[in-house]
């Protein structure tokens, strides 16, 4: 269970004293105990992992985000920040898929749903979502979508 392996990375991070490890372990749990909070009130609750990893996706994308603009910025210290943290976060992330198996699995969906042209784009991310959701890179996975579907 990834919430057990966060923990066991925190310990052994203390234990070995790397400062920057442990720092980025316990953002990730924050943010995870942040989530289960918000569980608390939503009407259909997730799967504890699924939970898990959607935030660390949620992670992942804002590091990268916050990368590209430090290095636009001419800040490449806090890039490098950003850079380890995002590597921490990845360690946690299932494998994620390649562009090959991608628009393997967007070709089977479109012939599963019968997807003819851009109005079926939102079935289409639906099925994506529901089947792949926790080893796809969404945003990626909309262009080849819309490559796809013209």
């Amino acid at each position: 269970m990834l919430r057990d392996d966060l923990k066991q990375a925190q310990i052994s991070a203390m234990k070995a004293g790397d400062k920057a490890r442990v720092a980025a372990v316990r953002l990730i749990m924050a943010r995870i105990k942040d989530r289960d909070i918000e569980q608390r009130t939503s009407a259909k609750p997730i799967e504890d992992d699924a939970l898990i990893i959607e935030t660390l996706q949620k992670m992942a994308k804002q590091r990268r985000e916050s990368i590209e603009m430090f290095e636009k910025g001419g800040r490449e210290e806090l890039a490098a920040v950003e850079r380890g943290e995002l590597a921490v976060i990845e360690e946690f992330m299932p494998a994620q898929m390649d562009e090959a198996q991608t628009r393997a699995a967007i070709e089977a969906i479109k012939g599963e749903v019968g997807a003819t042209g851009m109005k079926d784009m939102g079935r289409v991310m639906a099925g994506l979502k529901a089947r792949h959701g926790s080893v796809l890179d969404m945003a990626r996975a909309s262009g080849w979508v819309k490559d796809s579907l013209q």
